[in-house]
C-alpha cells in the first residue's frame, strides 16, 4: 500500500535535487501535499497513489539511463496530477499544472518546461531515440503492462472501474483498439532494461487480454 508519508519524502528529495545544492525556494512539503491530494481524488482507481509509487519505483530501476532523474521524477509526479476520466486532455492539463507550480516551488523555468514536456510525452509514449528522459519516464509508466498475471488482472480491473460509466460493448471495442496500437508499435519499451526485462512478458500480457475480450 502506498505511503504518503514516504511519498513527500520522495518528492522533497527529488524537488530539491532539481533545485540544486545552492538553490534557494519555498518549502517543497506543501506542493507535495497539493499532488498528493490530487492523487487521492475519489473518481481515480487505477491513477492513484499505488500507480505514481510504481512509477517512481521503477524510475529508480532506470535511472542509468536518464541525463537527469530528478526531473523525471517530477514528470512522474506530474503526469496524472490532473485526471478525470471522461476528459481526453488530461496529459496536456497536467503539464500546464507543472508550467505554473514548479518555477513557483524554485525550479528554473527551462527545468519546468522539460517537466512540462515529459509529462506531454505519456500521451503516445512514443519518445525519440536520442530522449533517454522521456525513454525512462515511458517505459516506467508503461512497466505495469509486464506485471505478473495476478497484479496485470487487477491493473486491468481498476481500469474498468476507472471507466465504469463506459457501457460495456464500448469499453471491450475501445480497449481492444488501445492493446492493438500497443501491440503494432515496433517496441514497447524504450530503454535496454525494459526491453530486455518487460519487453516478452508485456506482449503476452496484452495478447492474452486482447484475446479475452474478443471472446
Amino acid at each position: 500500500m502506498a505511503d504518503p508519508d514516504a511519498l513527500r519524502t520522495r518528492f522533497v528529495r527529488a524537488l530539491e535535487g532539481a533545485r540544486g545544492p545552492e538553490a534557494v525556494g519555498p518549502d517543497p512539503a506543501p506542493y507535495a501535499d497539493n499532488l498528493l491530494a490530487r492523487w487521492q481524488e475519489p473518481q481515480r482507481r487505477y491513477h492513484t497513489l499505488t500507480h505514481l509509487t510504481a512509477v517512481l519505483d521503477h524510475v529508480d530501476v532506470l535511472e542509468k539511463y536518464a541525463t537527469d532523474p530528478d526531473l523525471v521524477r517530477l514528470a512522474a509526479w506530474f503526469h496524472d496530477a490532473v485526471y478525470l476520466p471522461d476528459r481526453s486532455e488530461n496529459e496536456e492539463r497536467s503539464a500546464r499544472l507543472a508550467e505554473r507550480a514548479l518555477p513557483e516551488a524554485g525550479l528554473a523555468a527551462d527545468q519546468a518546461a522539460e517537466v512540462a514536456r515529459l509529462v506531454r510525452l505519456t500521451t503516445t509514449h512514443d519518445p525519440a531515440d536520442d530522449d533517454p528522459d522521456g525513454q525512462v519516464l515511458s517505459d516506467a509508466d508503461l512497466a505495469i503492462l509486464a506485471a505478473p498475471p495476478s497484479a496485470y488482472a487487477a491493473y486491468t480491473a481498476a481500469v474498468r472501474e476507472e471507466y465504469g460509466f463506459v457501457p460495456s460493448d464500448a469499453f471491450r471495442a475501445g480497449r481492444a483498439a488501445i492493446l492493438r496500437q500497443l501491440l503494432a508499435l515496433p517496441r514497447l519499451f524504450r530503454t535496454p532494461y525494459g526491453q530486455a526485462e518487460w519487453e516478452a512478458t508485456a506482449r503476452y500480457n496484452l495478447a492474452a487480454e486482447l484475446e479475452m475480450l474478443s471472446t
